[in-house]
């Protein structure tokens, strides 16, 4: 049986194709912007990618390197952190407090450090050389730290001043066994601690501690331009201190004394 198309019949199937191909462009056109965002979307996203991988390795470097800094902090405070002398820096600018090791000094300096010794052991205070306050600088023993210092006014005008030394970082309670002699001008004070029982100072000791954190304190109301003070610091474990125990070893403690003006005169 053979069937015929008539006219309308032809453009209707005409119609269809046109319609089909219509709605395939379109849909490849949607395709295409589909693919298209979907590109830009991918590459958006390896871009935030790496900018966040970018910042997060900033950020590594950045702590590594604070790591490192407390680290060298830490390290130089315990390598020259053991006994640390200064004067105001506002005071040494402008009225000409300084420091130095020797008598004679060629530039102001607000800040010395003095050397330490590591595994201190326990010696009795009468064995000290007799001379520790004839040395200028660091010039330790086998068992105890010794340094001296001048404090110099180098300015133009009478001052009055006042000076501390501070404890620190007190660890195992070695502050119970520790004696530091302070000589002024030669005249020589030795500080300790106050009986662990409360009563009063330790035999071989001049002074107390002033408190649990502060040594002594000196002044100098009349400190007239050129002077000098001269100060020798002498630190020991009194090995016949009762509180000198095996329980105190490894202990550690950080000195620190500072000078300041307290008026012009």
């Amino acid at each position: 049986m053979v069937t015929y198309k008539t006219k309308d019949d032809a453009a209707v199937d005409a119609g269809s194709d046109a319609v089909g191909a219509a709605g395939e462009a379109e849909r490849d056109e949607r395709s295409k912007t589909a693919d298209i965002l979907t590109l830009r979307r991918t590459a958006r996203e390896v871009k935030q990618h790496k900018v966040i991988v970018r910042i997060v390795s900033i950020l590594v470097i950045i702590l590594v390197a604070l790591v490192a800094m407390a680290y060298a902090v830490s390290y130089f405070y315990d390598k020259f952190g053991s006994f640390t002398v200064m004067v105001n820096k506002y005071d040494m600018i402008n009225q000409g407090l300084t420091l130095s090791e020797t008598p004679n000094y060629d530039q102001s300096i607000a800040t010395l450090n003095a050397d330490i010794l590591y595994d201190m052991t326990n010696i009795s205070g009468d064995d000290l050389p007799a001379n520790l306050d004839k040395i200028n600088g660091a010039h330790n023993g086998e068992n105890y730290i010794a340094y001296t210092f001048y404090l110099i006014n180098s300015g133009k005008d009478t001052v009055a001043y006042k000076g501390a030394m501070t404890m620190e970082n007190i660890t195992l309670g070695v502050d119970e066994a520790v004696r530091i002699a302070v000589y002024k001008n030669g005249e020589r004070t030795v500080y300790g601690k106050t009986k662990s029982n409360g009563n009063g100072k330790e035999s071989d000791c001049d002074e107390e501690f002033e408190s649990s954190t502060v040594v002594m304190s000196t002044k100098n109301e009349q400190f007239r331009p050129g002077a000098k003070d001269k100060f020798t610091v002498v630190v020991w474990l009194e090995g016949n201190d009762p509180d000198c125990l095996d329980n105190i070893i490894g202990g550690t403690m950080k000195l620190g004394m500072h000078f300041e003006i307290i008026e012009n005169t």
